[in-house]
C-alpha cells in the first residue's frame, strides 16, 4: 500500500473518531476505533484517562452535556512510523459547542497516536492542549 492510501486511511479514522461526537453521541461506532489500552490527557480533565472504558465514558459525559455546532480542523501532519504500524497526526482545531445553555469555543491543538492492528487503525493515544492566548496559525 502507498503513503498516500495509508495516510488517507488514517485521517479517515481520525475524521470518523470526530464525527462520531460532533454529529450527536454514535458510541457504539466510536468504540470501533479506539485501542483498549488507550490512553488520553486533556486540560480539562485531572491526570490521565487510561483505558477504553474510561476513555469512551469522559467523550460520553461530554456529548451528555455539550451539543457541538461547529468543528474546524487545519494543519493536518501524518507522520508514520515502524514501517506502517504507528503513526502520529497533529492538526489545530476549534470547536464550538452550547454547553449549560452558552455557546462555548476551544481552540487548540490535537495530536493522537494511532497503530495498526490487522487492517484497522485504532487510536491508542490522545493529547488535546489549549492554545496559548493570541496564537494565529499561519
Amino acid at each position: 500500500m502507498d503513503q498516500n492510501t495509508v495516510t488517507r486511511n488514517i485521517l479517515q479514522t481520525i475524521s470518523t473518531v470526530n464525527r462520531c461526537y460532533t454529529e450527536g453521541w454514535h458510541e457504539e461506532e466510536f468504540r470501533q476505533h479506539i485501542h483498549p489500552d488507550i490512553a488520553a490527557v486533556f486540560p480539562d480533565s485531572p491526570g490521565r484517562i487510561e483505558g477504553k472504558e474510561a476513555y469512551v465514558a469522559e467523550w460520553r459525559g461530554f456529548c451528555s452535556m455539550a451539543v457541538v455546532s461547529r468543528r474546524q480542523e487545519i494543519g493536518h501532519r501524518v507522520s508514520i512510523f515502524t514501517g506502517g504500524k504507528a503513526a502520529v497526526v497533529t492538526y489545530l482545531v476549534t470547536v464550538t459547542f452550547v454547553m449549560d445553555g452558552r455557546e462555548q469555543a476551544m481552540q487548540g491543538r490535537d495530536m493522537f497516536f494511532l497503530v495498526k492492528e490487522g487492517r484497522k487503525w485504532l487510536v491508542a493515544a490522545q493529547q488535546f492542549s489549549a492554545e496559548p492566548e493570541g496564537f494565529v496559525p499561519k
